[in-house]
């Protein structure tokens, strides 16, 4: 296959195979080591209901906060505002609609940042006027937790606990769905063969309650688990009819978007990528890992918009039909999470001072593209 070839989206079959090194844009393990309505606009995997289609207009872009250390969750309060989480400090951060400097307005406690772990995703309360809780993952000294609280402080409430944590693949991604549950996106935590255990949270997509309990209708009686066979889950998007979007890291292979169905098995670690086998659901997208290693992800009119950590560019998805399109193609160095404003713009955050990346002047920084 040539360059050209293997850099071009797919949507066809193609073969992968099961390979030993990691090449997510993330850390590779040690040798030997064993190693998922709300209002839309609260989470950074969904998108706010539109009567009619946007388009995003990915010019320069507008910096709406800067100097910001690892960002990595990203959701919106209903005032506009957005809140953020920095994955090292344990620290999130508010930014006024309009941008500005980032305000510190909670330090979440007990974060052990190393490796792929630390303080990850956060999302909103649908009823946050009413009851103001926020929700992070994070790891901790033992596992990978949520915890639900309120910017007022105080000690946060553990709503669930025992996800596995290793400094790769750690998952994070948290979002409310249409259904009003929260769905949170999990890592096999290096261990591939927990991905395809049911009794294992590790390499799934939960959905649970705001309580942390196992949400009513889940396809396995009892058990918080939405979907099982993935590797590394770290985008969560939902399109203007409700279906669901999961983004995943490939090994060395093929990265993946899937479409999300309850109870369904994505393959991991029998399969990466497209294989036609009929025990699994193949990707709807695939590409190589060096072109994408994506992580969040959002939808905005009916364009799924996927950002990528080593692949440096800003993958954009039509939901009716059509080639993906890589923009921003290495302007703003490794991107890490996308958002939907209230105002139907898209927020975009980097990731170059990770410890992978070549930081620039003001990174990290969290950009702005309008919708027209």
């Amino acid at each position: 296959m040539t360059p050209a070839a293997r850099a071009r989206l797919v949507f066809a079959s193609a073969s992968a195979f099961l390979l030993v090194a990691c090449s997510d844009g993330e850390a590779a393990a040690p040798s030997g080591e064993t190693f998922a309505p709300a209002t839309p606009a609260s989470s950074a995997a969904s998108s706010p209901a539109q009567e009619k289609p946007k388009t995003i207009s990915l010019g320069k872009g507008q910096i709406i906060a800067a100097n910001l250390e690892v960002p990595w969750g990203l959701a919106f309060l209903p005032d506009g505002s957005a809140l953020v989480s920095e994955r090292d400090r344990g620290d999130i951060r508010q930014i006024p609609a309009g941008g500005g400097t980032p305000k510190k307005v909670y330090t979440v406690a007990g974060v052990d940042a190393g490796g792929e772990g630390g303080l990850l995703g956060i999302a909103v309360d649908p009823d946050y006027e009413q009851n103001k809780f926020v929700y992070a993952y994070f790891t901790a000294s033992g596992d990978n937790r949520i915890v639900r609280f309120t910017l007022a402080g105080g000690s946060p409430t553990v709503i669930f606990k025992g996800i596995d944590k290793a400094r790769i693949h750690n998952g994070g991604r948290l979002a409310f769905g249409p259904d009003d549950f929260l769905y949170v996106g999990t890592g096999d935590a290096g261990n591939g063969s927990a991905a395809q255990d049911r009794g294992n949270v590790n390499g799934k997509i939960l959905r649970i309650t705001r309580d942390g309990r196992p949400a009513p209708g889940n396809p396995f009686a009892g058990s918080p688990v939405w979907s099982l066979g993935h590797r590394n889950v770290q985008g969560l998007a939902w399109g203007p009819d409700k279906k669901m979007y999961g983004i995943e890291f490939g090994q060395n292979t093929w990265d993946e978007v899937n479409v999300i169905q309850p109870g369904k098995n994505y393959g991991w670690p029998e399969v990466e990528g497209k294989e036609g086998d009929a025990k699994y659901v193949d990707p709807i997208v695939q590409w190589g890992t060096d072109e994408a290693s994506p992580s969040g992800a959002a939808v905005a009119g009916d364009t799924l918009y996927v950002a990528g950590l080593r692949g440096e560019r800003l993958w954009t998805v039509p939901l009716g039909g059509g080639e993906p399109k890589a923009e921003l193609n290495g302007e703003h160095g490794r991107l890490r999470t996308v958002a939907v404003a209230p105002d139907g713009a898209l927020w975009v955050t980097t990731s170059n001072r990770d410890g992978r990346g070549d930081p620039r002047n003001d990174d990290d920084m969290i950009l702005r593209f309008p919708a027209r």
